[in-house]
């Protein structure tokens, strides 16, 4: 129920997951600014296909089609799908090769993400890996468009990361860090879906800078954020002493995915709008009576600032309903999740601090904040999940 931000650079690097990272987004994991990205996670860890072969995983099922539904209807049905899978299979430590993939899968999350490294030391063993190898999966696909390669970048590279993707759900990987998520896959009841829809999302900011309508909007940060929580929750896992049912908490993990991205659009503004791109809802800044010379000028009037009172409520409201999910997890899974929740929160906080002067100003939430959010975090991890009663 991870939610994860991006290189300057690249004009399709305009927006990313908000993976927790140190309160920068999965967005914000390639926009870490290194010359190095990802310190080879993108490399074929091997010079030759994996040779393991694991288990079989779930058969591709797309639900995401042309079908003319609203969005929240379309994802409505991948998290019914994802919340109806079967329980966890029986993980275990892997072995050999798969333990040197996983450590390698760590040594990124730690180096790329200090904060969510450091949560997920509570996790069990099996999971804290399972949740490192969708981490580096994650960060490999957004750096397909963040990365030094990110120009030469086409809608082809991404149908081949998208086979290779199956390739991993069938057990086929082709390196270590693919081998790292197949062993996963295989011992959580993971769907390939969301990792396609990731993947879909990348195909997206390579041809629209643009969205008319929020429902657009929010399909395209369903795809580059809130796939990450149908991704994780499985892993994470429902607290056995939840009586939440189960797609209560995978629209919580969607809904964390959501409250991230819009917070990053939110925050991001006038940084998107220097690379000729604008991601709010071209009728809602119409009915502001705002234009988009408005944005590229950089004006904060008493239009703009209501118009950024109606988006951050927006934001605020889904996190509200992430914390219905945030609170069922496992308790030893619910740290990153809070720490993730809290800190997203506060830029919304640092927005209005700003007097929402997205434009020149970056909302940022400063290190003593963090420091202290962090404790209160882990003691919202600590509460009984909100509907136990319903359980006894």
């Amino acid at each position: 129920m991870l939610s994860t931000g991006r290189v300057l650079g690249s004009p399709a690097c305009a927006r990313r997951r908000p993976f927790l990272d140190d309160a920068r987004p999965m967005r914000a994991v390639a926009r870490g600014g290194s010359s190095n990205p990802t310190t080879g996670c993108i490399e074929a860890a091997a010079a030759a296909p994996w040779s393991g072969a694991l288990a079989h995983a779930p058969p591709r099922h797309l639900l995401l089609d042309d079908t003319p539904l609203p969005s929240e209807q379309r994802v409505r049905q991948v998290v019914l799908k994802q919340a109806a899978l079967a329980t966890p299979r029986p993980a275990r430590l892997a072995g050999g090769g798969l333990d040197a993939a996983f450590d390698r899968c760590g040594a990124v999350c730690k180096e790329y993400a200090k904060t969510f490294y450091l949560a997920t030391q509570l996790m069990t063993p099996e999971r804290r890996r399972a949740i490192w190898a969708i981490y580096v999966w994650c960060r490999r696909t957004d750096e397909l468009v963040d990365g030094p390669n990110a120009s030469h970048i086409t809608a082809l590279a991404l149908d081949r990361w998208e086979s290779r993707l199956d390739d991993v759900f069938a057990g086929r990987p082709y390196d270590m860090l693919d081998a790292a998520l197949a062993d996963s896959v295989a011992a959580f009841p993971v769907d390939a879906q969301p990792f396609r829809d990731m993947i879909e999302g990348m195909r997206m900011d390579l041809v629209k800078s643009r969205y008319q309508s929020f429902d657009e909007l929010y399909l395209y940060c369903y795809y580059v954020a809130g796939t990450v929580g149908l991704m994780t929750v499985p892993v994470m896992g429902i607290s056995p002493d939840s009586g939440a049912d189960p797609e209560t908490v995978y629209q919580g993990a969607l809904a964390l995915g959501l409250a991230n991205q819009l917070t990053n659009i939110l925050r991001d503004v006038g940084e998107d709008a220097r690379r000729g791109r604008i991601y709010l809802p071209q009728d809602e800044l119409a009915m502001a009576g705002l234009s988009e010379e408005d944005i590229f000028v950089g004006r904060v009037t008493d239009k703009w600032r209501s118009f950024m009172k109606g988006q951050i409520a927006r934001a605020r409201a889904f996190f509200r309903q992430a914390e219905q999910g945030a609170a069922e997890l496992n308790q030893e899974s619910r740290w990153p999740v809070w720490a993730s929740l809290l800190l997203y929160r506060q830029i919304l906080d640092e927005i209005e601090a700003n007097d929402y002067d997205n434009f020149t100003k970056r909302a940022y939430v400063p290190k003593a904040k963090k420091l202290v959010a962090l404790p209160r975090a882990y003691l919202r991890s600590l509460v009984l999940p909100s509907s136990q009663g319903a359980a006894s």
